[in-house]
């Protein structure tokens, strides 16, 4: 059996290991293909995970937002491109930020128009046009964060994944 970890300054991938009560050895049987010492140096920050390593993480942990970490905070591209997600657990409090965001959307949708307009961007529209990007991916993480709910909430089996995935398919 392991030791326990007395280390404070834990990452993601730690953490989330040992609050499924998992020693390596046992996480390495889980996950398939990454041995103990292997799992030491990603948690202990002398290698970096990779790709399928964060995948079969994210899913056999039950930990979907193992991946969006991944992206948003070590992968060189998804560093620019992937805002991080945090996770929450209040599907209402979820509900009420998108409706807000589009709400706030509505409001600059006329600004949008007038800017658009004439085809070009001018200057004193600058400014405009960033706040309309800003509540655009405002949107886009609010989004976000409600599908990694739901990918949580299909990996642990609280929503049905046969039936989700038919629906998904009859749209």
């Amino acid at each position: 059996m392991g030791r326990k970890s007395t280390k404070t300054n834990k990452n993601i991938y730690q953490t989330t290991r040992e609050a499924l009560g998992l020693t390596r050895e046992e996480a390495s049987e889980l996950l398939g293909f990454v041995s103990a010492d292997r799992i030491e140096k990603i948690e202990s920050g002398k290698a970096t995970a990779h790709p399928d390593e964060v995948r079969v993480m994210s899913e056999k942990y039950n930990s979907p937002s193992l991946c969006n970490y991944y992206c948003s905070r070590e992968c060189a591209i998804g560093e620019k491109y992937v805002p991080e997600i945090k996770e929450k657990e209040n599907f209402p409090q979820i509900v009420l930020e998108i409706l807000s965001s589009l709400n706030s959307l509505e409001k600059s949708r006329n600004v949008l128009i007038d800017i658009s307009a004439d085809g070009e961007i001018q200057d004193h529209e600058i400014a405009d046009l960033i706040a309309i990007q800003d509540e655009l991916e405002r949107i886009s993480i609010t989004v976000e964060t409600l599908q990694l709910w739901v990918e949580k909430r299909l990996s642990s089996g609280e929503i049905n994944r046969e039936q989700y995935e038919r629906f998904k398919k009859e749209q």
